[in-house]
């Protein structure tokens, strides 16, 4: 009787151990979050700790860029009348108007030589 149970105790053992192998988080507080989620999280956040010199020039130049481009924005009526913008090897950015149709009664008259 005494083999039995000291292989009941085994078995339970064994039991245990595989249960919480299968379930880790039962053990762990079940609102925390996992290594993996604390991981994402700390690299997001040194992400942001990196790119916040960026975001504060970023919002300098808006300030000061805002009311000017505002300014052009209320100058062209129709966006439709523009090509679309150029960027030429010197870094100009050139917008064309495009060109407008010629109705065939505003044709020049033919010169006849």
């Amino acid at each position: 009787m005494g083999g039995y149970i000291g292989r009941m105790k085994q078995v339970l053992i064994a039991l245990a151990v595989l249960h919480f192998a299968v379930h880790p988080a039962r053990a762990e507080d079940k609102d925390a979050p996992s290594m993996m989620e604390r991981g994402a999280q700390q690299f997001l956040e040194g992400l942001l700790l990196e790119m916040e010199p960026a975001f504060e020039s970023m919002r300098g130049f808006m300030d000061e860029m805002g009311p000017a481009f505002a300014d052009l924005m209320g100058q062209i009526e129709d966006w439709s009348a523009y090509e679309a913008p150029e960027i030429l090897d010197n870094g100009d950015i050139i917008i064309r108007r495009k060109p407008e149709e010629i109705s065939p009664e505003e044709e020049p008259p033919q010169i006849e030589l």
